[in-house]
C-alpha cells in the first residue's frame, strides 16, 4: 500500500501551518519555500483543506492560511481523509459499494475490514500537534 503525494503534502502543509501560525497566517509561498513544494500544488491541498474545515484563508497582504481549530484537535486522520477520502484496502468496504455475491461467504472480509479499523484508529489518534511536536 502507498500513501498519495496529496496526502503525504497536505500533512505537511498542515504541520507547516501548525508551526508557524503563532506569528500570523501562513503564506503557501513561505511554505512553499520551507517544505519544498510548489505553490501551485500547495494551492491546491489548502483548497481541498479548507473545504473539509481543516483551514481558513486569510486574504490581503499579510494573509495566508490559519487553522481551523487547535492542532491537538485535529487529526491526521481527518487531514488524510481530506485529501484521499475514506481509507479502503478493498472496494467491497465502501458503504455505497453494491453487496458483494460472496460476502456470505467471504472468510477475508474480517481481515480486511481489521486492517481498515486498525490504520483509522492509528491515524485518528495522531494530532497535528503531535506530528508538530508543539
Amino acid at each position: 500500500m502507498k500513501t498519495s503525494t496529496k496526502a503525504r503534502y497536505s500533512l505537511r502543509l498542515m504541520v507547516d501551518i501548525a508551526q508557524n501560525e503563532d506569528s500570523g497566517p501562513v503564506s503557501l509561498k513561505e511554505a512553499s519555500r520551507r517544505q519544498g513544494i510548489s505553490i501551485k500544488y500547495l494551492e491546491q491541498l489548502a483548497k481541498t483543506l479548507g473545504a473539509a474545515g481543516c483551514v481558513t484563508s486569510i486574504r490581503g497582504a499579510q494573509g495566508g492560511y490559519l487553522l481551523t481549530r487547535p492542532a491537538d484537535e485535529i487529526s491526521a486522520g481527518e487531514v488524510i481523509r481530506a485529501a484521499e477520502g475514506e481509507f479502503l484496502p478493498i472496494a467491497c468496504l465502501a458503504e455505497d459499494e453494491p453487496d458483494c455475491p460472496l460476502h456470505e461467504d467471504c472468510t477475508s472480509s474480517r481481515f480486511w475490514g481489521g486492517l481498515r479499523n486498525t490504520i483509522d484508529s492509528y491515524v485518528n489518534g495522531i494530532s497535528i500537534a503531535e506530528l508538530a511536536e508543539i
